[in-house]
């Protein structure tokens, strides 16, 4: 145990909770975009597939890494609009949609880059590029507080700002205002002019724009290469923690955050004698943990709010319903 303390108080495990953080992040504040458009994208984890294989294909071609990342949030980008125009257009559930583009990437990308490069798994043959490490002047040579916050790769530095940005964009713009409009009441978003589908399609793209910078974060700075199913469920994850961060983007932070620390405690505890498989299974035991805690939390305050209501309350919703 006092082993186990003595590796989570170090510096380093700081350094690795933001490192292993970043993906989460940017997919969460993703499934927040989304969100908040009432739409919900599940298919964050075939996006960021799609997109750490697009970073890795195309800097390795261009010999730029800059190209790489903006090829991955292109690809990602382009992927939530096909799930917008299945939603939106042609009217399908838009979680089997989602589960469909996850299926397809799974296996797709092993295939496309057996069919570019042939490489079955793993692009070992691909010269692929990495996004630089920066260091922070001044904070880099303070104790402790240097080793976690300075050093990181680009993008993780990036990720924290878009929190800030994320939260400018939905709350203090034109347009965010439209998008939480659209999510609360789309008819009532409709019938003051506000395009619905419009704003929809506009919000699965940036959702899965955003998931493109943790796939490329994930193959062109987690580590320098894609191999299959390389985000390992962090879609999945960053749904979780979207759900427990009440849908805000400091609460988003926080959550993933929460499910990075247990990534970065996995990878940790690999160093000791502990079996590989309770190792493996604890940040998807932390999902499941937190998403219990949350719902149990979520149900007893709609109990509560119920409860305070009193009678009017429930004769109103009772008087509400027979009207519908």
């Amino acid at each position: 145990m006092n082993q186990v303390l003595s590796l989570i108080f170090a510096p380093e495990f700081g350094y690795s909770v933001l490192r292993v953080t970043t993906p989460i992040l940017f997919a969460t504040l993703g499934a927040l975009i989304a969100d908040k458009a009432g739409v919900t994208n599940i298919a964050l984890e075939g996006i960021m597939l799609i997109a750490a294989l697009s970073g890795v294909v195309f800097s390795a071609i261009t010999g730029s890494a800059g190209v790489g990342l903006l090829a991955a949030v292109a690809a990602g980008g382009l992927v939530g609009l096909f799930l917008a125009y299945c939603a939106l257009k042609l009217r399908t559930d838009i979680i089997l949609s989602g589960i469909a583009i996850n299926l397809m990437a799974s296996g797709g990308t092993v295939f496309a880059l057996f069919l570019i490069a042939g490489d079955k798994g793993i692009s070992s043959s691909l010269a692929s590029k990495v996004l630089p490490k920066l260091t922070i002047p001044g904070i880099s040579s303070i104790p402790v507080l240097g080793t976690i916050l300075s050093g990181h790769n680009v993008l993780t530095y990036l990720a924290l700002a878009m929190v800030a940005v994320t939260f400018v964009f939905l709350y203090k713009t034109p347009i965010g205002l439209r998008i939480r409009a659209v999510g609360e009441n789309p008819n009532a978003a409709a019938s003051v002019g506000i395009g619905v589908t419009k704003i929809q399609y506009m919000a699965l793209a940036l959702s899965g724009m955003m998931a493109g910078l943790g796939g490329a974060y994930m193959s062109m700075g987690y580590v320098s290469w894609f191999s299959k199913n390389m985000t390992a469920g962090r879609g999945f994850i960053a749904l979780a923690a979207e759900a427990m961060g009440g849908a805000t983007p400091l609460g988003s932070l926080l959550t993933s955050l929460l499910f990075g620390f247990f990534d970065a405690l996995s990878n940790t505890l690999q160093l000791m004698k502990i079996p590989s498989e309770f190792v493996n299974m604890l940040p998807y035991a932390a999902t499941v943990v937190g998403l219990v805690v949350y719902t149990v939390q979520k149900t007893r305050r709609e109990r509560v709010a119920r409860e305070a209501a009193g009678p009017t309350g429930n004769a109103a919703a009772s008087g509400n319903g027979a009207t519908r």
